[in-house]
């Protein structure tokens, strides 16, 4: 049980995941501390998809005019036909998403995020210019020695330092993330250029032989966000901020449908990133030191659960902390992987088997997948209850 004492939690990152996770700390009555490497708060200029499942831990950590104060709402799914735009499938997520799941579905600049989840936090807890340098795990207590020479102790050090995890590198080694054979191509259009088109407040994702496209408003109906994906044989760099060439995002769809290349045509400018994969981790956590969202289960952006996942470990793991005293740290931290790790690891193969189904050329198995959509598509509320209906906060057994 907890002593009087709350427990002290360095969290190495200040991203999306870990802002979320020292939100929901405090929540929980544990001391939390946020370390960044960078001078300020940032974010690159993307969106970004929120499911029910990840927003109800939103609303208890952040007040809700600072959500829905940029938030857009999309009234469905939308999957379409490359070519011609055949509807493959039209799932609801408005009002009966929320009707049945208790919490509703966002579109998100992914900055309009961070900021509002910036601004619930109390500013003394982030602590900016601080670049991990190493880290000891005393048995009874964790130490934290950063590059500006600074150093903290704590009873719990959390990795949510993002793909590049130096926390990760410390605790496990180094890794060898996978080219997928995808790159893709993003970008921000403003949402007046677009007027003609009619765009639907929805999420749209248009299948194609080898590559697909998606589309959603962000900033509260500002901006359209786009991200296409396509296979490419090799590539080197993993990065988000490398810019990319409009003529090559078009001469890559040519032929596909109308809206889809004017959406591309009215884009200022894009940036280009290569798609890697990493293999499932065996272990999260090493006594008093353990990983939060992309640190531990970065995953392709194929089931738009990235960000939520990260947002769920930090609920999850202000929930098992709850359980123990500062001494039994490492044991509440052991729980908090086994509640975590497998669902992880199930969103991190369904967006590797999405890869695939979205990019099948046209033919048998495209005409499979595309009968089995109408008839029983994956985003239905009966397919979809086991994501958007867990509530991370609420720990069984242990």
């Amino acid at each position: 049980m907890q002593t009087d004492k709350p427990l002290k939690a360095a969290i190495i990152g200040g991203g999306l995941g870990g802002l979320a996770a020292a939100l929901s700390l405090l929540r929980g009555g544990i001391d939390a501390e946020v370390y960044e490497q960078s001078a300020a708060f940032g974010e690159i200029g993307a969106g970004i998809q929120i499911g029910p499942n990840a927003t109800r831990i939103l609303h208890r950590i952040v007040p809700a005019p600072a959500l829905t104060a940029r938030a857009v709402r999309p009234v469905a799914a939308h999957q379409r036909r490359w070519r011609d735009g055949r509807t493959l499938q039209y799932a609801p997520l408005g009002e009966a998403v929320e009707a049945a799941f208790g919490a509703p579905y966002y579109l998100f600049h992914r900055a309009d995020l961070l900021h509002a989840l910036a601004g619930a936090l109390p500013p003394e807890r982030v602590h900016f210019g601080h670049r991990l340098a190493a880290i000891r795990d005393r048995g009874h207590f964790v130490e934290a020695r950063f590059e500006n020479e600074a150093e903290i102790t704590a009873d719990i050090l959390v990795g949510a330092d993002g793909i590049h995890s130096t926390v990760r590198r410390l605790l496990l080694g180094p890794e060898q993330p996978r080219f997928t054979g995808c790159i893709a191509y993003r970008g921000l259009v403003p949402a007046a250029r677009l007027a003609p088109l009619g765009l639907e407040v929805a999420s749209n994702n248009w299948m194609g032989p080898g590559q697909h496209f998606v589309h959603y408003p962000v900033a509260g109906g500002e901006l359209v966000n786009f991200v296409a994906v396509m296979e490419r044989e090799t590539w080197t760099r993993e990065s988000w901020t490398d810019r990319g060439e409009k003529a090559d995002v078009l001469a890559a769809y040519a032929g596909w449908h109308e809206q889809v290349r004017r959406i591309i045509d009215a884009v200022d400018e894009t940036f280009i990133w290569a798609l890697f994969d990493r293999a499932p981790l065996e272990r999260w956590s090493v006594g008093r030191v353990t990983l939060l969202g992309d640190s531990c289960h970065a995953m392709l952006p194929f089931m738009g659960q990235g960000a939520a996942q990260a947002i769920e470990d930090g609920a999850a793991l202000a929930a098992c902390l709850q359980r123990f005293d500062a001494a039994a740290a490492p044991e509440a931290l052991r729980l908090y992987e086994s509640v975590r790790r497998p669902r992880a690891t199930r969103l991190q193969e369904l967006s590797r088997l999405n890869k695939l189904r979205f990019h099948l050329p046209d033919g048998p198995r495209q005409q499979e997948r595309d009968a089995a959509l109408a008839v029983r598509g994956d985003r239905s509320i009966e397919a979809i209850g086991w994501l958007y209906g867990h509530d991370a906060a609420v720990i069984e057994g242990g």
